[in-house]
């Protein structure tokens, strides 16, 4: 068959454009949505008058032929169909003949392939929330079973505070929440209807945009034809979104590689989740936060390419728009996968709590609670950090620890020192010293779990009943 666009043509397309230009290869993954969309256009057409009833349920039967024909893979998509859009009607039409034809009225491939954007990556939205919270649920079982758990805290990669381990975890569940209300906010600038903004300027056809939208779960429509062609600003909005998603997990990552080593040994990862060497019998390798911190980059690629794509853009469409899709549906990929592995990951993962409180015990990150001790007997904080520099030095010259030091040697620093130095410095002591709100005593962490839980719980709704709508 010809091309559905080659009247105004008197040669066929060079075939080494017809392949570079082609988009099929990829947006092949759109072919359920430009069904849906294509079911409630043409609904619309009768609806309106504009097309026969008759020919209307023709189509109607048609496309969900073809639909039933994708599902089940049989069907075959041709490269000089160009895109997903030529090959369904190219198939519509194959399979109820020249009627097939009259589908594309009132509407612009333009308008038609922002609309089965908007589909795809609405859906896709809902099942990454969804998955954030079953790893944001991970983390709080882990939290749960670990709020007695003691561990170094860190600046710089330095110990610095000892903390609880649930306290460190619950700091990704707040961050990983955030990130599912970033998406869960996205969602209602995804859900618009662009289509029946034609190429650009609407159509001469009185098409009711408002009933598609209806039909079709959106919200709203574009209020303006131009930008409803041009926009992939929602695009832009999921891919940012996602590249914070993956430096979240990346920075997590990064820390389970560190705290299943042999230097720190904090954890270990469950085998279903690493991988061994060719050459080296001994190793358990953590490849999965390995490779989700390198395909962070990846995604952010995917952002960068499509905010430089769209930077010099007239208005409206531009074929450089076609460069919008293969991005999202890598960094929908790449994502998906990381939430999938991530969740059941850290529910396996063993603590290592004896290590831990080991590590603990030998640094000297309760020195700051000394110069709080000396404080509350009336020292300057100034010259108490002082007092605190020189105790830690001593010890350090002689192979000690704070709570090495007998009273003795305490009082050389500062006569203020008594027997009450011993229980401030016990780790227990300095980590429910910081009881205030959002802080690492164990009260305040338990009271954080309860809070996690009941926000994870809220925003469960939001999924069940999206859900239940698509």
């Amino acid at each position: 068959m010809s091309k559905l666009w080659g009247g105004r043509f008197t040669k066929g397309t060079n075939k080494l454009v017809e392949e570079y230009t082609a988009s099929i290869g990829f947006d092949k993954a759109l072919a359920e949505e430009d069904v849906q969309g294509s079911l409630a256009h043409v609904t619309m057409l009768g609806k309106c008058g504009i097309l026969p009833q008759e020919d209307v349920e023709t189509i109607k039967n048609g496309l969900q032929k073809v639909l039933e024909k994708v599902r089940a893979g049989e069907v075959e998509f041709s490269v000089s169909d160009e895109d997903i859009h030529m090959n369904i009607e190219k198939h519509l039409i194959e399979e109820i003949g020249p009627v097939g034809g009259k589908l594309h009225t009132g509407r612009s491939r333009n308008d038609q392939v922002a609309t089965d954007m908007h589909l795809y990556l609405r859906n896709r939205v809902v099942e990454l929330v969804d998955l954030l919270h079953g790893l944001q649920e991970a983390l709080i079982e882990q939290a749960k079973d670990n709020v007695e758990t003691i561990v170094p805290g860190y600046t710089h990669l330095q110990r610095a505070q000892p903390i609880l381990f649930a306290h460190h975890l619950l700091a990704y569940v707040s961050m990983f929440r955030r990130d599912a209300e970033r998406l869960s906010d996205s969602y209602k600038r995804i859900n618009v209807l662009p289509l029946g903004a034609g190429a650009l300027a609407g159509t001469t056809f009185p098409i009711d945009r408002h009933f598609v939208a209806e039909q079709l779960g959106f919200d709203g429509v574009y209020e303006n034809s131009l930008d409803a062609v041009s926009d992939r600003d929602f695009i832009v909005e999921f891919l940012a979104n996602a590249s914070l998603i993956m430096t979240h997990l990346s920075r997590l990552s990064e820390e389970l590689v560190l705290w299943s080593s042999t230097e720190f040994s904090f954890v270990e990862l469950d085998d279903a989740f690493c991988t061994g060497s060719s050459i080296m019998p001994q190793k358990k390798n953590p490849d999965v936060p390995e490779l989700v911190r390198g395909k962070t980059g990846r995604v952010y690629g995917n952002l960068i390419g499509l905010l430089t794509v769209l930077k010099s853009l007239p208005l409206a469409y531009n074929k450089d728009m076609q460069e919008d899709k293969e991005g999202m549906f890598d960094t929908v990929t790449t994502l998906t996968g990381a939430l999938q592995l991530f969740a059941p990951m850290i529910a396996t993962m063993k603590v290592n709590k004896g290590r831990m409180r080991e590590a603990v015990n030998t640094d000297f990150s309760n020195a700051t609670d000394i110069a709080d001790f000396l404080v509350g007997k009336g020292l300057p904080f100034r010259q108490a950090h002082e007092v605190i520099g020189k105790t830690v030095l001593y010890c350090i010259n002689e192979g000690k620890f704070l709570l090495d030091l007998t009273l003795d040697e305490f009082k050389q620093f500062s006569p203020l020192f008594d027997e009450n130095i011993y229980a401030v410095l016990q780790p227990e002591a300095v980590v429910n010293a910081r009881n205030v709100y959002g802080g690492t005593a164990t009260v305040q962490v338990q009271a954080a779990i309860v809070r996690a839980e009941e926000n994870l719980l809220e925003a469960k709704k939001w999924v069940a009943e999206l859900a239940e709508k698509l």
